[in-house]
C-alpha cells in the first residue's frame, strides 16, 4: 500500500485545512451578502455534456470514466470486432471546471429557480494536468455567476463582487484586466482573418504571455493563414498594450461601447483600491465564452488568481434557447497558495489543549468554560509531555490548560 497522495493531488495538515476553511468562509459570506444563492452539482457528468462544453483545451484535460460490467465488455467487444470506437468505452468523466455542471444545473432546475438566478458554486474539480506550484489535478474553485442577466451591469457586477472577497482576503494588490471577444474578433476581421479562422487565430494569440509575440506570428503563417492579415497582426503586437481609444480607431465606437461602460463604471467602483485595465491580448482559453472576459492578476503571486466571462450559448445546448449567462471563478489553489507564502493563519479562535488523568468529566467541564475565548481540545496526559506539546505548539496550538484551567501559552 502505498502512503502518498496520488500525483497532482494534496493532503492538508489542520492548520492548512482550517485555513483552506477560512478563505471559503470569507468568500461565501461576501458572495451571499451580495445576494447569491449557493448551489451543489455532483462531481459526475455524462461525458457527452463534457466533451461538448466548448471547454477549449480543458476538453483534452478530462478524466473519463469506463462503462462497467455488461456494458464495457460489450465496449470492449465491439472494439475487437472494429464494429466499435475507443471513445465509447466512456459514459461519464469528472467535472474540469464549474461552468458546465451549472448549465446543465439550470437547463433541468429553471422552473423552480428564480430569473435572473444569482449562483455560488464553492467544489472541488479535476483536470489531468501537468501538476506544478499551483496547479493541481484536483483543486477547488469560488464561482458566481448571473444567468439571464445580458446588461453589461451584469459583468460590473460580478467584477466588483469578485474584487470585494479578494479585499476581504487581504492578498495584496490585483488588477482587473478586461476585454471583449466580439471586439477582438472584430478586430481580427478588420486585419483580414475570416470568421472561420478567428477561433483558431484566438487560440494562438492566447499563447502570447507563453511564447511572446515572435512565437504566435510564427504560429499563425504555420497554420498557413495570409501573410498580409498576419502581417497586420504583428503591427498590433508591436504596440501593445494598445489601449481602447486606439482599438475604436480600428473598429469603431460602436464595437467598442459596452465594454468602455463596463470599464468606465468598474473603475468608479473600484475607487482606486484595485486596477481596471483593458487587455486586448487577453482571450481566455475556454471556447464557450461569446463576450466580455476577464482576469485578475496579483501582484504578490505574478498571475491570473480569477478569470471568467459571458457564455450566452452555452445553456442552449441544454434547451435549443440561448439564455444570457456571465460568470467569474477564484482560483482559490492560487489564493490559498499566496496566503500560505505570507504566512496567514485561519481567522477563527486560538487552540489550547486540556489534559486529564482520572478526572475527564471535571476537566470536560472546564474545557467547556475556556472554549468561550478558545477551541479547546482534551487529551489524556501523555508520558512524554514536552514532545507532545511540541507536536501542539507545531500544529497551530498557542498553548494548554492544566485540570484546574490554569493555562499557559507557548513562547512564540
Amino acid at each position: 500500500m502505498k502512503i502518498k497522495c496520488v500525483k497532482g493531488t494534496r493532503d492538508f495538515l489542520p492548520a492548512e485545512a482550517e485555513l483552506r476553511e477560512s478563505i471559503q468562509r470569507t468568500v461565501f459570506e461576501i458572495y451571499r451578502q451580495n445576494g447569491f444563492s449557493r448551489i451543489m452539482t455532483p462531481a459526475v457528468e455524462d461525458i457527452e455534456n463534457l466533451d461538448k462544453s466548448d471547454g477549449g483545451d480543458n476538453l483534452n484535460l478530462i478524466f473519463k470514466i469506463l462503462k462497467r460490467g455488461d456494458k464495457l465488455q460489450k465496449a470492449l467487444d465491439d472494439i475487437a470486432n472494429n464494429t466499435g470506437k475507443e471513445n465509447e468505452l466512456c459514459d461519464m468523466g469528472l467535472r474540469y471546471d464549474l461552468t458546465l455542471p451549472l448549465t446543465r444545473y439550470f437547463a433541468a432546475n429553471r422552473n423552480s429557480l428564480p430569473f435572473p438566478f444569482k449562483a455560488i458554486q464553492m467544489d472541488k474539480v479535476y483536470r489531468a494536468e501537468n501538476p506544478q506550484k499551483g496547479r493541481l489535478r484536483e483543486f477547488m474553485q469560488c464561482d458566481i455567476d448571473v444567468i439571464g442577466d445580458p446588461e453589461p451591469e451584469c459583468e460590473i457586477e460580478l467584477i466588483a463582487v469578485t474584487a470585494k472577497a479578494l479585499m476581504a482576503l487581504d492578498i495584496g494588490g490585483f488588477t482587473v484586466r478586461i476585454n471583449d471577444r466580439t471586439l477582438l474578433n472584430a478586430l481580427l476581421s478588420e486585419m483580414g482573418f475570416s470568421a472561420e479562422q478567428l477561433p483558431s487565430v484566438c487560440v494562438s494569440f492566447d499563447k502570447l504571455d507563453k511564447i511572446g509575440a515572435e512565437g504566435v506570428v510564427a504560429e499563425l503563417l504555420e497554420k498557413g493563414y495570409e501573410k498580409s492579415a498576419v502581417d497586420k497582426f504583428s503591427e498590433v503586437l508591436g504596440k501593445l498594450p494598445l489601449s481602447l481609444e486606439n482599438a475604436e480607431h480600428i473598429v469603431g465606437k460602436d464595437a467598442a461601447a459596452r465594454l468602455t461602460r463596463i470599464i468606465t463604471d468598474s473603475k468608479a467602483i473600484a475607487g482606486g483600491k484595485y486596477g481596471i485595465e483593458f487587455d486586448i491580448s487577453l482571450v481566455r482559453g475556454q471556447g464557450y465564452y461569446t463576450g466580455t472576459v476577464f482576469e485578475i492578476r496579483s501582484e504578490n503571486f505574478g498571475s491570473s488568481v480569477a478569470g471568467g466571462g459571458r457564455y450566452d450559448k452555452l445553456i442552449g445546448k441544454f434547451i435549443g434557447e440561448d439564455i444570457p449567462a456571465c460568470g467569474f471563478s477564484i482560483g482559490f489553489e492560487r489564493i490559498f497558495s499566496i496566503l500560505s507564502d505570507m504566512g496567514r493563519a485561519s481567522s477563527e479562535k486560538e487552540k489550547i489543549a486540556i489534559f486529564y488523568e482520572e478526572n475527564f468529566a471535571e476537566v470536560y467541564q472546564k474545557a467547556e468554560e475556556l472554549r468561550e475565548k478558545y477551541d479547546v481540545s482534551i487529551y489524556k496526559k501523555p508520558k512524554k509531555l514536552g514532545a507532545f506539546l511540541n507536536r501542539l505548539q507545531s500544529g497551530g496550538f498557542v498553548g494548554f490548560a492544566y485540570p484546574d484551567g490554569n493555562m499557559k501559552l507557548f513562547d512564540k
